[in-house]
C-alpha cells in the first residue's frame, strides 16, 4: 500500500474492469513463473519498523506530519495514525556482520528521528502497542492526512455496512466499538522481507508459518490496550477485528477475514495470489493501463499492478510479494508476525532467529509442514499471542517416531530450535559473533522467561501495588519502558519497576 493512491469513488464498472485486470495479472504471473523470469538468488533481507510517538508524559502525540517533515528523509514514512511513523532499512545481503551493521543503522536512525521529534515535544517509543492509548485517540480525526488511507478507510467501513466490534477477552477484557478503521493503527509491528526464488518460496513461507507461533511467544510486546491488559500480543485479534469486513452474519457462514493466519501448506506462491482472488472482494478498483499479457507477449515484463495492490489489502501474517527492480521481477517472504521493541537489539535479534531459522527448516530433508497439521500450526499462533513467553506449542517429536507432542515454546527454543537457528545463520555465512551474540539475547530471554510483554505487564502491577490508580501506572510503565528503550540494553536485563 506503499504508492499514492487518489480516487473520487468507484462504481460497478470500475469493480468489474478490475476483477478482469486481476484474472489477467495472475495469469501474467503464471506464466513469469513458468518461464523461469524472476531475479536469481540474491541472499537479500530486509526491514521495515513501525513507530509511535508519544510525550515526556508517555501520552500519544499527534504529530507525524511536523516530526516528518523535520526529519526530511525518504527511510521515514507516514502510517495510519498521526501517532506513528514507519522507517524502511535499505535491503541487505545476508552474510558476515550484517546485524550489527543493521542494528548500528537502526540505532542512527531512530535517535535522528527521536531527536527530530523532541523539536515538536514528542519523542518516538518503539512498541508493540502503546499503553496509553485511549479509545478517544483513535478516531477518523487522527487519521493521518493522506489519501489512500482516507481511501481505504471508506472502501473497508462500506464493505462492513455497520460499525466495527472490539471484543477481547485476555487477562481482562475489552469491548468497544468504533466507526472507522483507525485502531488499527494501535498495532505497531516489525516486518522482515527475505527474497527467494521460485522454486525456494513455498518452503520458506511454509516454514514461517511454522514458526510465527514460536516468533510471537519469545518476541510478544503488546499486553494493553485502551487499558486493559489483554493477550501478550493483542495486535493479531485487534488487526483482524479492526479491519474485519464480514458482518456478524458473513463471519458465522465462515467467510475469512482480511487479517488472516491462512488455512494451508502452499506449493507455490501463486497458490497465495490465487487464493487472495478467489476469497477477497477488491478493496480499491484502481486500474492501470499496463496490459500485462501483452507486455509479455512483447518480451518486457510486467508491473501486475493490480496484483500488488489488492495483495496489500489481505494482511496475511506471512505475505508474498511480488516486485520489480530494474526491469527484473522478484519474490519476497514478508514476515509481519513481530510487535515493534523493546530495543534495537531485541528487534535484530529477533530478525537473526527469523532468517537463521526459516533458512534451515526450508532446508531440512523431513520438512515440518509435512509432519506438523497446518490446523496445529494456526493453533500455536492463537496460543501464544494469548500467553507469550509462558505458551505451550505443538510440535514435531524428534526423531523418526513421529507424532506432535504439546511443549513449553521456552524449552523447544532452548533445546530444538535455538541450534537449527544457529546452523541457518551458518548457511547465510554469518559471521560467528553475530551470531552467537544475537541468538544469545534469545536464550536469555527463554532462561529468564522474559519479554516485552512480561516486562509491560509486571510493571504495571508493581506500579498498582505502589498505590497508583490504573491510568497513571499504565503511563509510569510507558515513561520507564520508553527509558530503557532509549537505554539499549535487551530487555532481559531490564529490572522490573518504574523507580
Amino acid at each position: 500500500m506503499g504508492e499514492k493512491v487518489v480516487a473520487d469513488g468507484f462504481d460497478l464498472s470500475d469493480r468489474q474492469r478490475y476483477r478482469r485486470k486481476l484474472q489477467q495479472c495472475l495469469a501474467g504471473l503464471a506464466r513469469l513463473l513458468a518461464e523461469k523470469r524472476f531475479d536469481r538468488p540474491r541472499n537479500l533481507m530486509g526491514l521495515e519498523i513501525e513507530l509511535n510517538l508519544a510525550g515526556a508524559d508517555g501520552m500519544p502525540r499527534m504529530v507525524n506530519g511536523p516530526v516528518l517533515e523535520r526529519i526530511a528523509s525518504p527511510d521515514f514514512q507516514t502510517e495510519l495514525g498521526m501517532f506513528n511513523l514507519e522507517v524502511n532499512i535499505a535491503p541487505h545481503r545476508l552474510g558476515g556482520r550484517v546485524f550489527d551493521r543493521l542494528a548500528e543503522e537502526l540505532r542512527t536512525g531512530l535517535g535522528y528521528a527521536d531527536r527530530k521529534a523532541r523539536e515538536v515535544d514528542a519523542g518516538v517509543v518503539m512498541i508493540g502497542i502503546l499503553p496509553t492509548l485511549a479509545q478517544d485517540d483513535l478516531v477518523f480525526e487522527n487519521l493521518s492526512a493522506v489519501d489512500r488511507y482516507t481511501l481505504l478507510n471508506d472502501q473497508i467501513v462500506a464493505a462492513r455496512g455497520e460499525d466495527f466490534t472490539l471484543d477481547i477477552h485476555g487477562v481482562e477484557r475489552l469491548t468497544c466499538t468504533s466507526t472507522s478503521i483507525v485502531p488499527e493503527a494501535a498495532c505497531t509491528s516489525v516486518q522482515l522481507h527475505l527474497q527467494v526464488t521460485p522454486a525456494r518460496f513455498a518452503a520458506v513461507w511454509n516454514a514461517a508459518q511454522a514458526v510465527a507461533a514460536v516468533q510471537i511467544a519469545v518476541g510478544a510486546n503488546s499486553p494493553f490496550l485502551f487499558g486493559r491488559e489483554l493477550w501478550r500480543e493483542s495486535r493479531p485479534p485487534l488487526f483482524q477485528q479492526a479491519t474485519d469486513t464480514r458482518p456478524p452474519e458473513l463471519q458465522a457462514q465462515g467467510v475469512r477475514p482480511r487479517t488472516w493466519f491462512g488455512e494451508r501448506w502452499v506449493d507455490s506462491a501463486y497458490d497465495l495470489f490465487e487464493e487472495n482472488l478467489r476469497y477477497f472482494p477488491p478493496l480499491l478498483p484502481i486500474c492501470d493501463e499496463e496490459d500485462p499479457l501483452l507486455v509479455l507477449d512483447k518480451g518486457g515484463v510486467p508491473k501486475l499492478q493490480e496484483l500488488v495492490l489488492h495483495n496489500g489489502t489481505v494482511y496475511r501474517w506471512n505475505r508474498p510479494v511480488y516486485g520489480w527492480v530494474d526491469g527484473v521481477p522478484h519474490l519476497r517472504v514478508e514476515n509481519r508476525v513481530l510487535p515493534a521493541g523493546p530495543t534495537v537489539t531485541d528487534v535484530v535479534a529477533n530478525a537473526a532467529f527469523y532468517y537463521g531459522l526459516v533458512r534451515a527448516l526450508a532446508e531440512d530433508t523431513r520438512p515440518v509442514w509435512k509432519r506438523l497439521p497446518f490446523e496445529d500450526a494456526a493453533a500455536n499462533f492463537d496460543i501464544a499471542c494469548r500467553h507469550g513467553i509462558e505458551s505451550e506449542l505443538r510440535w514435531p517429536r524428534p526423531g523418526r517416531s513421529g507424532g506432535v507432542a504439546t511443549v513449553p515454546a521456552v524449552r523447544l527454543v532452548l533445546d530444538e530450535l535455538l541450534p537449527l537457528a544457529a546452523a541457518g545463520l551458518d548457511a547465510w555465512h554469518v559471521e560467528p559473533a553475530d551470531r552467537d551474540f544475537y541468538l544469545g539475547v534469545i536464550e536469555e530471554r527463554c532462561r529468564g522467561r522474559v519479554n516485552g510483554a512480561s516486562w509491560q505487564a509486571d510493571t504495571f502491577h508493581k506500579a498498582l501495588e505502589a498505590g497508583l490508580d490504573r491510568e497513571a501506572a499504565l503511563a509510569a510503565t510507558t515513561r520507564r519502558y520508553a527509558e530503557l528503550m532509549h537505554g539499549g540494553e535487551p530487555v532481559h536485563r531490564w529490572p522490573v519497576g518504574i523507580d
